[in-house]
């Protein structure tokens, strides 16, 4: 997969519990149509969560922060360099 959208992992507002707080609320989504056009939709994440897509973010940039999925990060090896083999 070459283009991913990203996914914003948002606790349930309407819970009369204490609202969870997640450490990694950013996820890559695998975009079979341009980001843009999937703004606001609910998909699953290459990891498995279920999150709200932000169109207008770029998961080469969020996926490279601290807050984004290890595991989205690791699947579409998001800032990693490639080396020489040299």
């Amino acid at each position: 997969m070459d283009t991913y959208a990203v996914g914003f992992a948002r606790p349930d507002r309407w819970s009369s519990e204490e609202p969870a707080h997640e450490a990694h609320p950013w996820h890559a989504v695998e975009a079979h149509r341009p980001p843009s056009e999937l703004d606001g939709e609910i998909e699953l994440a290459v990891c498995g969560a279920i999150v709200q897509i932000w169109g207008t973010q770029k998961w080469e940039r969020v996926g490279a922060g601290r807050t984004a999925c290890p595991t989205c990060q690791e699947v579409t090896a998001v800032g990693k360099t490639l080396t020489s083999a040299r």
